[in-house]
């Protein structure tokens, strides 16, 4: 029995998605080899060979993995599966895209976004916006399982590295080809791995009215940008900045939920923080069943004097 973790990178730098999606496939028991694609991307390999717990990293480069798209990633998996019982990947953007095609070409069910391993076949999944927890078990030859990693602990690193074997790469599928990325330039962390996360809901009640009230107070404690699905529908804040079971789920040390009521989707996208606080006018927020800390008032003035107490 042994394991294939995909990793999750930009071709210069392993997401620590990886290391948390390794905790979870350490779990089930099995000898786990880490599986990068990509192209130029042997720095990646080198990180990843010093994740503590792996037997070796798998190395495939080519033009068309580069992009990591599902066409030719799952061409490479499907390649590789037959020496593995289970294929893991983080639940990210890049997993979710590869491991149902994978799946689909196993004829085997996808296990998706697991929160727990119960045994080696069995693992525990949110389902219903995270209300209730499901316990599911997989009798297919071959698993294949996405991983929440909010849910996990990033494996360490150490000093000593695992064997890294380059395994060239699958023909072209010619299925699928790459136009152009756009990405939001930003100074600020990356939300979807952030330590420390402030996050305003509709009550803004306008994009200029989020950015001078979130914004100062992100920008005092270092912290990343979050927003509910209602401020993003209106049009506060971009798609990238969404927080819970449409948008990015995450786990940071601490969650600032300003004018955010706590609808189940948002609450299941931030609800595994360490540390939240809620700033609501309304006491009967729902918000408030999950914070650790909860101010009642006008975020309009709380905000900013809370901004104005971290300067002193």
């Amino acid at each position: 029995m042994s394991t294939l973790l995909l990793a999750e990178h930009d071709n210069a730098v392993l997401s620590e998605q990886t290391a948390r999606a390794l905790t979870a496939a350490l779990q089930i028991g099995a000898e786990v080899d880490v599986l990068v694609i990509g192209k130029a991307a042997q720095a990646v390999a080198e990180a990843a060979a010093h994740l503590q717990g792996i037997r070796k990293v798998l190395l495939a480069q080519s033009d068309d993995l580069e992009h990591h798209l599902a066409e030719p990633a799952s061409a490479l998996l499907l390649s590789l599966a037959s020496g593995y019982t289970n294929i893991v990947a983080a639940a990210t953007t890049t997993g979710k895209s590869i491991l149902p095609r994978v799946a689909a070409l196993l004829d085997v069910m996808q296990v998706s976004e697991i929160i727990a391993v119960v045994a080696p076949d069995t693992f525990k999944r949110p389902i219903y916006a995270g209300n209730a927890v499901q316990t599911v078990q997989s009798s297919d030859n071959t698993r294949v399982i996405t991983v929440r990693t909010a849910g996990f602990a990033p494996a360490p690193h150490g000093n000593a590295a695992a064997p890294i074997e380059d395994i060239g790469a699958s023909p072209a599928s010619g299925l699928s080809a790459f136009k152009e990325n756009r990405f939001a330039v930003s100074e600020r962390p990356e939300l979807a791995s952030a330590r420390l996360v402030v996050s305003g809901g509709r009550a803004l009640g306008s994009e200029q009215s989020f950015r001078d009230t979130i914004l100062p107070l992100a920008d005092r404690l270092g912290a990343a940008v979050g927003a509910s699905r209602a401020a993003v529908d209106a049009g506060y804040a971009p798609n990238d900045w969404q927080v819970g079971q449409t948008g990015k789920i995450i786990a940071p040390d601490l969650y600032v939920a300003c004018g955010i009521s706590g609808a189940i989707q948002h609450l299941a996208g931030m609800k595994d923080a360490k540390v939240i606080v809620a700033i609501n006018k309304d006491p009967d927020a729902p918000i408030f069943q999950v914070a650790d800390y909860g101010l009642v008032g006008d975020l309009f003035e709380l905000v900013p004097a809370f901004e104005q107490q971290l300067s002193l």
